[in-house]
């Protein structure tokens, strides 16, 4: 598998993404949204967005791993935060990136919700190429 990591030069160069991202391999791994969620299925840091953030990344690492999909495999995810505001969730966003995705850049998309379940305020899906 490999992923080729573009940012064209007549865009910006995104500092937590890549612009376009061309993947080859042989198997694609679709994981669904995930959650700040313990194992037990409860909901982990009611209104602590930072909490939040770290627990869905790491979940969203349990679940490549379950599939045999590392994080540098992602290709793409998509991020989406109840009552989006740039300034404050953004650094907090980055930070819970990194640590599951180091250096590695995927293609991202923030989507700012009205609502997701009661108290939840991030959830998190990923598409990889294995």
């Amino acid at each position: 598998m490999s992923l080729e990591l573009i940012n064209p030069d007549d865009l910006p160069v995104p500092e937590m993404y890549t612009q376009v991202v061309i993947a080859t391999g042989t198997r694609m791994v679709f994981v669904s949204g995930q959650q700040p969620e313990s194992r037990d299925g409860k909901l982990v840091g009611h209104g602590d967005f930072a909490a939040q953030a770290r627990l869905t990344f790491d979940n969203l690492g349990r679940a490549l791993r379950a599939a045999g999909a590392r994080p540098e495999q992602v290709g793409k995810i998509t991020i989406y935060i109840v009552d989006y505001n740039r300034d404050v969730h953004v650094p907090i966003i980055e930070e819970a990136q990194i640590s599951l995705f180091g250096n590695h850049k995927p293609a991202n998309v923030i989507v700012g919700v009205a609502i997701m379940s009661p108290g939840y305020l991030i959830e998190v899906d990923a598409i990889a190429v294995i």
